[in-house]
């Protein structure tokens, strides 16, 4: 079994008790980007991912959603950010860099311009990783989409004179939480060797989210921010799926359905014994 994990902070609240053996994990764990993670498992190169909320609905007839666990918000996110020069009403005639690292935040970004704010802004995909935060202020822009560490990185040095939370913008527009990602296996794996998977993930997440502070002394290590930056992070974060985020979930699907960018369908889930 292999096992796609993010590099980014977010999970260290799911993986971290893994990583340090307190949970054993029947699987080799693969890490790579988002992006990285979703070609991955649509290959078939892992048997259970993170995935990004947006690459689950392309290829649902592929996979099957892990119950109860997810990179979610219900209002602010703080490492999806929008970072502007001008308001984003004035955004019509704009170029807006985004990077491959999230398909879903770059779907929800141009949801929110088509739909909420009323504009049609020029969306780049840059050359730049979104890590490399130099390079993205090097090339001519008047917006930047920004994800995971770098987004968080970004906000303190106050560059850009207006920031928009895309969770929080989701959360004003509908009222809903927003799902980022979720886990998902293979269809074609065995459904034990999956249970005993999310069993283990599961089981990580309550040591995750009972030893906070911990991880916050290893993402403050690992991104330079204060200890107090990152456990405010991780507390702002949900890494459940509740009823109330299937219905946020759902809603996203729906928008993006009514636009012929994933296929209609309902959610499926693991059956788990």
């Amino acid at each position: 079994m292999k096992l796609g994990r993010i590099g980014y902070i977010n999970c260290y609240p799911i993986y971290g008790a893994i990583d340090r053996g307190a949970v054993p994990m029947p699987a080799t764990l693969v890490t790579g980007t988002p992006a990285e993670l979703n070609d991955l498992l649509v290959a078939g190169e892992l048997d259970v991912s993170v995935i990004s909320a947006i690459e689950y609905a392309r290829h649902r007839r592929d996979l099957v959603l892990l119950p109860d666990l997810a990179i979610s918000c219900d209002g602010a996110v703080r490492s999806v950010m929008l970072f502007s020069r001008v308001p984003v009403e004035e955004l019509g005639r704009a170029t807006v860099l985004v990077t491959a690292s999230s398909r879903t935040s770059v779907a929800l970004l141009e949801l929110l311009c088509r739909e909420r704010w009323r504009v049609r802004p020029r969306l780049v995909q840059a050359r730049a990783e979104a890590s490399d935060l130099d390079g993205l202020a090097g090339l001519p822009h008047d917006a930047v989409l920004v994800i995971g560490d770098p987004a968080l990185l970004l906000a303190g040095r106050g560059a850009y004179p207006h920031r928009v939370d895309l969770g929080a913008a989701w959360k004003e527009w509908t009222g809903l939480p927003f799902v980022f990602a979720v886990w998902a296996a293979r269809r074609a794996v065995r459904p034990e060797a999956v249970g005993a998977v999310h069993a283990a993930l599961l089981a990580s997440r309550v040591w995750g989210l009972a030893h906070l502070e911990i991880l916050a002394g290893a993402a403050a290590d690992a991104t330079g921010m204060s200890r107090e930056a990152c456990h405010a992070y991780f507390a702002g974060l949900d890494f459940a799926l509740t009823p109330r985020h299937l219905a946020g979930l759902s809603e996203f699907f729906a928008r993006l359905a009514a636009r012929g960018l994933v296929p209609a369908g309902a959610l499926q889930f693991l059956e788990v014994a």
